[in-house]
């Protein structure tokens, strides 16, 4: 009996740890305003910590018992293909942009801490967790060795003339700003909504694209 108390309590230990740690990363997330936040983390690690405990030692007392025989790695499969459900759901795509798919990355992470947990590999699994939290940190500032070009999304509203396109993309050329797509839409008979997806430079800010057309008498309005 006092065996079997004390299996329990280290089954409890494991999804206690695996609750922290996926509450660690997802306090990172939600300090982001990403979709996922300190909840969804918890309780996908708690759960993988959980289905893996019971993927190992759920089934001990009919493995003895003649015609039976149980594979323990089925139910750890199945934590990634269905966590890779849950990760699916939060990608999106808006103005030409995906986002979400760092935060379904790490859900999909997080689960694995948890199974490492209840699996019974605290180090691995708290150290994947610490990992996880340092490289979600560091990417997200500002290094000038890994800048790269970007893609922006650029709505204007302006006159319907042809001096006023021209300008416009003759600024962004003068700026070496490439135009991958370029939709214009005629609005009434005197404004036009032009779609710009182009192409930044990566030593380009990207506010600075504002500053291109406030001189222009020509744009109403910008969006980015």
């Amino acid at each position: 009996m006092t065996e079997y108390l004390l299996s329990q309590l280290e089954f409890l230990l494991r999804l206690l740890i695996a609750a922290i740690c996926g509450g660690i990363i997802g306090y990172e997330r939600k300090n982001r305003l990403k979709e996922a936040g300190v909840r969804t983390h918890l309780i996908v690690c708690l759960a993988a910590a959980l289905m893996m405990i019971i993927s190992k030692y759920g089934f001990y007392d009919i493995l003895g018992l003649n015609g039976f025989g149980l594979d323990p790695s089925r139910i750890a499969a199945q934590i990634v293909s269905g966590v890779g459900f849950l990760g699916a759901g939060m990608i999106f795509m808006k103005r030409q942009e995906i986002s979400g798919l760092t935060t379904a990355a790490g859900i999909w992470a997080t689960a694995g801490v948890g199974m490492a947990v209840g699996a019974g590999l605290y180090l691995l699994g708290i150290t994947a967790a610490i990992i996880i939290i340092i490289v979600q940190i560091l990417l997200h500032r500002n290094f000038n060795w890994i800048k790269a070009p970007t893609a922006e999304l650029i709505h204007i509203q302006m006159e319907n003339s042809d001096d006023a396109i021209d300008y416009v993309k003759s600024s962004l050329e003068e700026n070496q700003i490439e135009i991958l797509h370029f939709k214009a839409q005629q609005l009434k008979s005197d404004l036009m909504d032009l779609e710009i997806y182009a192409k930044i430079p990566k030593e380009y800010a990207v506010h600075d694209l504002m500053n291109l057309f406030k001189t222009n008498p020509h744009i109403k309005c910008i969006e980015m």
